[in-house]
Order: C-alpha cells, then structure tokens, then sequence
C-alpha cells in the first residue's frame, strides 16, 4: 500500500478512542438561531481547498467558513489550505496556514498545528484528488495525528472503489467522529459498501446563496443578452459535462425559438491545461461552427467570482446540466442554479435524480440529444411551465441557504465536542 496506511491500523470503521461518534441528530429543516454567547461558542478548522484557487471544493470550503463565522455558536472558523503542485496563492486572512499537496510532511505540521491552536474541532472536505498520495492517502497522515474530533464531508462517494481507495476511505471514517454527505444516495452507499453506521451520517445540502428570486430580463439587459432565450451551463468545463450534448440539441431547439442563445460559462478546469492544450473546449467550438450555429453558442472562457455567477445564473431561462456519468454524488453549479430559481434541466446523475424528484426540475436520458432539446424548447415556447417550475426550484431550496447549512454544521461540532469531552472524561477516571 506504498506506505499511506499506518501499520497497526485499527479495523475499517472503528471509531477513533478520542473521537467517538454522535447520534444522528433530526430531519433537515431550517434551525432557529441558538441563544448562546459567541464568546462561548466553539472554534473550527476546516481542511480543504481554499478561494482564490478556482475549483468546486475551494469556493464550498470558503463558502462555509464564512456561514459558520456568522452563526452564533462559533466563536471563531479558520482554513487550513491545500495548495497544489506548482501554484502559490494570495489567501485571505481566513486561511491560516497552507500545505502543499504532494509534500507529505505538511500534513503532519498540519496536524501539529492544529492541535496547538485550541481548535475544538476539525473538518476535512474531502475529495480523493486534492489530496497527495495514493488515493489522496497523505490525508491520513494528518488525520491520525490529530487530537481534536474530527468531522469529514465527502465530496464524493463512490459505489465501485479501487482496493486502495477502499482502503483509504475505511481508514479515514474510522478516525472520525462523524461523516456529512450531500445526498441520501450517498448515506445508503456508505452504509451498504463501507458499513457505517446510519446514525453516523448527517445528510446536510450543498449551501445556496439566499438571493431574493428575480426574473431573468434585468440581468440579460445588463449582461447584453436583450430579450434573447437564454439556456445556460456554468462550472469548470471538461469531459464528462456532456457539453456537446447540448450543443447537438441546439439546430432542433432553434427550429422552434429562433432567438435562443446557449451560454457556456466557466473556465476550463485547470488539470486539462497541464500541457497547454485546451483540446475539448476546442472540440466544442469546431462543432458549433460544423453546425452552423455560431451566433447562438457563447463561449464565457473565465472563472467568475461570486457576483459575477449570480448575475449571469440569474439571467438564464433554462439551466442546463448535461453530464455523461451518472455517479456524481454532489453538483455545486446545480445546487446553485436551483436554488437561484432557475428552470433546471438535467440528466438524472445522482445528485440531480435525488434533488429534482420532487418536480421541481426535469430529467432527460444521458446523451440523448433529441430529448434534451425537445424539453428546453418546451419550456423556452412557454412561460407559464417556466414560471411554475422555477418558483417550485427556489421555495424547495430554502432549506439549503449557507445560514441554515452551517446551524446544522455547528450543532453537529457541538455535539461531536460534547461527545468527545464525555469520552475524556470516562478514560480519565
């Protein structure tokens, strides 16, 4: 196992000594406001990436910490950020020290530092490839060093691990004390692959921003859109996003809404620049120019900051998320767009399938072009369905605002202080 696993490792899923688990602690509805002194209240580490690197997990992290700072069970929130090979960034002040992600040592200084700053509990976003090592295995390095309760929210979950990354993760859930997932699909994989135990899992949203819902006109007369029908995709753009799918469908949907415009908006994610070939945007833009409809594809080729990415969600008639794998636990921009109000059409990946079962979205098959066409046109040619589906969107996504997020957050640190604290004092006598 190349060295990531310690010898003597403990067996999969037992619960750290220092660290024992919580009780699942109620449904996910919004909280109210504890009545609490901020003085008093709990100091947080979070353990991930970190804004201004521009990838999902940095702005979630970011997004996070700055709900968790204005609850008023926490005192006080930190980052500690993993900096990828060859990158240095300008961190805020947040941000209280970097590792380097492939320099294995960092993580035990990580862990050191952590222990020595009075934090009362630590939080891993986790996802296997922001991590150095096998499977992003240096994790444990830190993770095992740790004498504070560890929280993880996985990213990620995945039904078909390699042996390592079986390995890896049956490592890390034993050393926590609890494990937040973004989905139920992924509470039942960890329970059936992995052998959790169910009241060890928190299932706790993806965080939305709350913005007032508004209608698209505004933002595309501000954007230069005019009155065009806008469909809108926005993430960091690579395989796997089905792109082209959509691009397939656009000749069908113009026969029906002549001055519909398809809006691709993000930057190309980093890792497909390594070699300075950015062979599938290219792909993409050869295609719109073989069909012939270059006047209705924009290319958006940046990475938005937060004001920019609600303006632009909020101009769109249609959000569009395509994607080609069905196993993709947890979809920020999807989180995002529907909880903005948007009409949201989407392939039933996993996050997808679950968030829009209540009709508050539509599903079309994976790669089927002419589907996913005939749907945005249906709803382009009619305003009332758009209307309906996008109120439905926005009052089924209260619960997901970061304020509510991070109360369920912090009461989950709490209890998991609580329960670590009573552990002490057990061993101590």
């Amino acid at each position: 196992m190349n060295g990531i696993l310690s010898a003597g490792m403990p067996s999969p899923l037992r619960p750290h000594p220092q660290t024992p688990r919580f009780p699942n602690v109620g449904s996910m509805q919004p909280l109210p406001p504890q009545l609490g002194q901020k003085a008093g209240g709990l100091k947080v580490v979070l353990i991930g990436n970190a804004l201004p690197r521009r990838c999902g997990i940095a702005t979630f992290t970011t997004d996070l910490e700055r709900a968790l700072h204005a609850t008023p069970d926490v005192r006080e929130s930190a980052i500690v950020a993993i900096t990828d090979h060859g990158q240095d960034y300008l961190y805020p002040a947040k941000v209280c020290r970097t590792l380097h992600q492939n320099q294995r040592e960092d993580y035990r200084a990580a862990a050191d530092y952590i222990n020595a700053q009075g934090f009362d509990v630590a939080c891993i976003q986790h996802e296997f490839g922001i991590f150095g090592g096998e499977a992003g295995g240096y994790i444990l390095d830190l993770a095992e060093r740790l004498t504070i309760p560890l929280v993880v929210t996985l990213h990620t979950v995945l039904d078909h691990p390699t042996p390592i990354q079986r390995l890896v993760m049956a490592r890390l859930l034993a050393l926590c004390a609890g494990v937040v997932v973004m989905a139920r699909k992924a509470r039942a994989i960890l329970i059936g692959i992995y052998g959790v135990d169910p009241a060890d899992i928190r299932v706790i949203p993806h965080g939305i921003p709350d913005v007032a819902w508004s209608s698209p006109a505004s933002a595309k007369a501000r954007l230069g859109f005019g009155s065009r029908s806008v469909i809108l995709t926005f993430g960091l753009i690579g395989p796997g996003k089905g792109i082209e799918t959509m691009i397939e469908a656009m000749p069908a949907i113009l026969v029906q809404i002549p001055d519909a415009v398809y809006v691709v908006m993000g930057a190309t994610h980093p890792q497909l620049l390594a070699n300075g070939c950015d062979h599938y945007r290219e792909t993409l833009m050869a295609r719109v120019q073989a069909l012939g409809i270059a006047d209705h594809v924009v290319f958006l080729n940046r990475f938005f900051d937060s004001g920019e990415l609600l303006d632009h969600i909020g101009m769109c008639d249609v959000y569009v998320t395509p994607y080609l794998v069905e196993a993709q636990m947890t979809s920020g921009t999807l989180a995002i767009s529907h909880g903005l109000g948007r009409p949201v059409v989407s392939t039933p990946y996993w996050h997808a399938a679950e968030l829009l079962a209540d009709g508050s979205g539509r599903l079309v098959p994976f790669g089927n072009s002419a589907a996913l066409g005939a749907c945005v046109a249906e709803l382009l040619a009619d305003d009332e369905a758009r209307l309906q589906l996008a109120q439905h969107a926005y009052a089924a996504s209260r619960p997901a605002i970061w304020a509510h997020v991070a109360q369920h957050y912090a009461r989950l640190f709490a209890r998991t202080r609580t329960n670590a604290a009573a552990a002490r004092h057990r061993h101590s006598g």
